[in-house]
């Protein structure tokens, strides 16, 4: 099982704030569910060993550039995930 949620898999597709669909089974899901066995964790500012938290929803990207911990990062030419523990 995964230890992430619905909202940081790249299979999450938002309808409104508090509820979503899995873009596989195309079942309703919520934002803070348990991921599941299909889920793919999508590349975030949060998961990035380039991003820093500063406070709640605020962090640095290499300590220069301001970024939103959820902000979508499969773009970036900086990022690297993070090692898990």
């Amino acid at each position: 099982m995964n230890d992430f949620s619905c909202l940081d898999c790249k299979f999450y597709l938002p309808v409104d704030v508090f509820r979503g669909i899995c873009k596989l089974t195309k079942e309703k899901t919520g934002p803070d569910d348990q991921a599941c066995e299909q889920a793919e964790q999508i590349a975030k500012c949060k998961f990035c060993s380039n991003y820093s938290s500063e406070k709640d929803y605020l962090g640095k990207c290499m300590d220069t550039v301001l970024a939103y911990p959820d902000m979508i990062a499969s773009k970036c030419a900086d990022f690297q995930w993070c090692k898990q523990d």
